[in-house]
């Protein structure tokens, strides 16, 4: 730790990335093992990971947002609302322009611009447009930490990359299985999949270098990343882990992952 504490912040938010990323990746390389994935079980794991994203939303970045803004001149609720609400806009905006199909959806519900690409590259756009506000989220924390404010540390900067990390095995899985019955091999299966991650260690350092550069526009930035997540889950994550018709399972799966997420925020930070 005392290593690492020692490192710059935009370094430790790439090191902090390359972990999420390389979770994703193995998450990815379950398509070595199986071509097919029961389906309680991964929706189980979206609901997992949705409970981690919705916990880390608030622990991470809503709550040292609104603790931050005590010491501005402004209402206190304004920055957490206006990045909040930004952050959801972002995401509403890239999701109407960037073509993209969710995980088991119908080809006639691909979003986006119209295209003729292939409904692989959709499939793998709709993960990695996903993937985009995890890394923004990881790297905002670590520069938020490295300006030595009580409301953001280390621990807890740590904690959210571990959550992030832990909600990307499923993640990884869920992308590079539909790609095996979409008929590519195993290994561009793999390859893809894990590919899906790789834009989390360039927005956790575009995160951790605009936090730095611009301190007065932290709560914003840490409310702009927990409107991003929340968005996802809302739009993407919850809607795919129901859409077998389960709601049980992705239930279960949504409150452990927001219990696990809230006790490695709170014990380690």
């Amino acid at each position: 730790m005392e290593f690492f504490r020692e490192l710059p912040p935009v370094l430790q938010a790439f090191l902090a990335t390359l972990f999420t990323w390389g979770v994703t990746a193995l998450g990815s390389a379950g398509v070595f093992l199986t071509k097919e994935v029961n389906r309680k079980i991964l929706d189980g794991m979206l609901g997992f990971a949705s409970g981690v994203m919705i916990s880390a939303s608030f622990w991470s970045l809503l709550l040292p947002s609104i603790e931050m803004s005590k010491d501005l001149d402004i209402p206190q609720w304004l920055p957490v609302v206006i990045g909040f609400l930004l952050g959801g806009l972002c995401l509403y905006l890239i999701d109407k322009l960037i073509p993209h199909l969710h995980i088991n959806f119908p080809d006639e519900s691909t979003e986006g611009i119209k295209t003729t690409w292939r409904r692989t590259t959709l499939l793998i756009l709709a993960v990695t447009l996903h993937n985009i506000p995890e890394g923004l989220a990881v790297g905002v924390a670590f520069g938020a930490s490295a300006l030595s404010l009580p409301e953001a540390s280390l621990a807890s900067a740590i904690s959210l990359a571990i959550g992030i990390g832990l909600q990307n095995f499923p993640e990884g899985l869920a992308v590079s299985m539909p790609l095996r019955r979409e008929g590519l091999s195993t290994l561009r299966s793999f390859w893809y999949g894990q590919l899906s991650g790789i834009v989390e260690p360039i927005a956790g350092v575009i995160g951790a270098w605009m936090v730095l550069l611009a301190k007065p526009i932290l709560p914003y930035t840490l409310a702009f990343a927990a409107g991003a997540m929340i968005y996802v889950v809302v739009e993407e994550l919850i809607p795919e882990a129901q859409k077998a018709g389960e709601t049980d399972l992705p239930t279960i799966g949504a409150m452990l992952g927001f219990a696990i997420m809230m006790l490695l925020d709170v014990a380690l930070g």
